[in-house]
C-alpha cells in the first residue's frame, strides 16, 4: 500500500507541474531544445506600459448637434500628454533592436513640440538621453517642459525645410556629429569574448579611435519622425486596432489633421483593411498643401500661388500640423477626401468644447474636432465618426489660449454655437 501511495503522490505532483507549465501564460515555448523565456507581465516595463489603450469618449455637444456619434480618442491621457508617446516608444524600440541606438545614447529630433516632449519622457525608460531642436516660435512652455524633463533644448529660427538650418535638418546634423565624435572616441569593448563591430549603425575603425575615451558617451540617433515608418507602424499596430475594438467595428468615418502623417496613415490603413467601407478624411490647416494634394493631386497653397507666403512655412496658429511636402508616413495613408479648416474655427471649437464638454484641448485636437463636424455635415446623421484628441491645452497657454495673442490676429472667440463651422 505504501508503494501505491508513493506512486499516486508522484503522479499527482507531476500532473500539477505539467498543468502549471502549460497553463501559466507568463511562459512561452521558444522551440524544441530552447529554454523557456519568461514574458514580462503587464506593468513590468514601467512607464512604457502606461502608453496606449486610451479611452474613446463620446463628445456629447458635437454628437447632439450633428446627429452623428462623434467620438474622440483621448491621447492626451498618455504619460507624456500626447499621441506622440506611441511614436516615441516605437521609434526608440526599433532603433534599439536594429542597433542604430544603444543604451546611453542620445535620441535627437527636430520637433515643434509634442514628439520632442514624448521622446524626452520615454528616453530615460530605455537608458537614453534626449536632444531636441525646436523652432523658436513654438509655444515657450514646450521648451520649458523639455528642459524640466532633462532634455537638451536647441531653439532655432523657423525657416523652410529646404534651408540647411531648418530645425529638422539641424537635428539630422547633430546626430551625425554625435556619431562622428563617438567613432573617434569609443574604444572597442569585449562582450563574451566577441568584439562589438557595430555601434549605432557604424563600424568603428580601431586605428582611428582616439585614446581619450568618452566612456559614458554612446553616439546619437536621429529619430526622423517625418520619414521614419516606425511612426506609421505605431498607429497601424496600436491606435487603429484600439479604435476598431472600442467601436466594435461600427465606425463609419475617421478624420484627423497631418503633420508627419503617421497617425492618419496608420489608422486609415488599418481601418480600411478591416472594412473598406470606412471613410477616412484629412482636415488641413491654413498654409498647408496637403488639402490640395488630396483633392486635386497638386501640392500647392493659395499663398504660394499669390506669392505672399509668410516666413513661417505654415500660416497657422495651430502647432504640429500642416506641411508642404509629402512624407514617407503620409504617403501610406488611404484617404477618401479632405476638408479645409481655419484658425478661427479651431479657436472657436476649443472654447465651445471647454464650455459644453469640459474638454480642454490643444490646437491640433480642436482642428480635428472641426474636421469631425465637417465630416458629419458631409455624410449626414446616423454615422459614427472618430477623431484624435492629440493633446490638452496645457502646452498651448502662451499662444492658442492667450487672448492678447489671439486679438493681434483677429481670432478672439465670439460664437455662441457651432455656427462658426463653414460647410466645405
Amino acid at each position: 500500500m505504501a508503494a501505491v501511495a508513493r506512486t499516486v503522490v508522484v503522479a499527482t505532483v507531476a500532473l500539477a507541474a505539467l498543468s502549471y507549465f502549460f497553463c501559466d501564460r507568463r511562459y512561452v515555448q521558444l522551440g524544441k531544445g530552447k529554454k523557456k523565456e519568461k514574458k514580462k507581465r503587464e506593468g513590468e516595463r514601467g512607464l512604457v506600459d502606461a502608453i496606449g489603450n486610451t479611452p474613446l469618449i463620446r463628445i456629447n455637444s458635437l454628437s447632439d448637434a450633428t446627429g452623428c456619434e462623434i467620438l474622440g480618442k483621448c491621447e492626451f491621457l498618455n504619460p507624456g500628454g500626447s499621441v506622440k508617446d506611441r511614436v516615441a516608444v516605437k521609434i526608440i524600440e526599433e532603433a534599439l533592436e536594429s542597433g542604430k541606438l544603444v543604451r546611453g545614447g542620445v535620441v535627437i529630433e527636430g520637433s515643434a513640440g509634442s514628439t520632442a516632449i514624448s521622446l524626452a519622457t520615454v528616453a530615460p525608460a530605455y537608458g537614453c538621453r534626449c536632444h531636441v531642436v525646436i523652432p523658436d516660435d513654438a509655444a515657450i512652455e514646450k521648451s520649458q517642459i523639455l528642459q524640466a524633463l532633462g532634455a537638451t533644448v536647441e531653439r532655432v529660427r523657423p525657416v523652410s525645410i529646404t534651408h540647411r538650418d531648418h530645425f529638422v535638418n539641424i537635428a539630422r546634423r547633430r546626430a551625425a556629429e554625435a556619431d562622428e565624435v563617438a567613432r573617434k572616441s569609443w574604444r572597442l569593448e569585449q562582450e563574451d569574448g566577441v568584439v562589438i563591430e557595430q555601434i549605432n549603425g557604424h563600424h568603428p575603425n580601431k586605428s582611428q579611435l582616439d585614446s581619450t575615451v568618452l566612456g559614458n558617451y554612446n553616439g546619437g540617433f536621429f529619430a526622423d519622425q517625418f520619414e521614419n515608418l516606425a511612426n506609421f507602424r505605431a498607429h497601424y499596430e496600436g491606435t487603429g486596432p484600439e479604435i476598431w475594438e472600442q467601436t466594435s467595428g461600427t465606425i463609419d468615418a475617421f478624420v484627423a489633421a497631418a503633420g508627419t502623417g503617421g497617425t492618419l496613415a496608420g489608422v486609415s490603413r488599418y481601418l480600411q483593411e478591416k472594412n473598406p467601407k470606412v471613410k477616412c478624411f484629412l482636415i488641413d490647416p491654413p498654409g498647408s498643401g496637403l488639402y490640395n494634394k488630396v483633392t486635386r493631386g497638386v501640392m500647392y497653397t493659395k499663398e504660394e500661388a499669390e506669392g505672399r507666403r509668410l516666413k513661417n512655412p505654415f500660416d497657422t496658429i495651430t502647432e504640429g500640423i500642416g506641411i508642404n511636402r509629402l512624407t514617407e508616413n503620409f504617403m501610406m495613408a488611404n484617404l477618401d477626401g479632405a476638408f479645409r479648416g481655419t484658425d478661427k474655427e479651431a479657436v472657436e471649437m476649443s472654447r465651445f468644447l471647454m464650455k459644453n464638454d469640459g474638454l480642454f484641448l490643444g490646437s491640433s485636437s480642436a482642428m480635428n474636432c472641426v474636421g469631425a463636424v465637417k465630416v458629419a455635415q458631409s455624410v449626414g446623421p446616423g454615422h459614427t465618426i472618430v477623431t484624435i484628441l492629440c493633446d490638452s491645452g496645457m502646452r498651448h497657454l502662451s499662444k492658442f489660449y492667450n487672448d492678447q495673442y489671439l486679438c493681434k490676429y483677429g481670432l478672439m472667440p465670439e460664437a455662441a454655437g457651432l455656427d462658426f463651422i463653414s460647410v466645405k
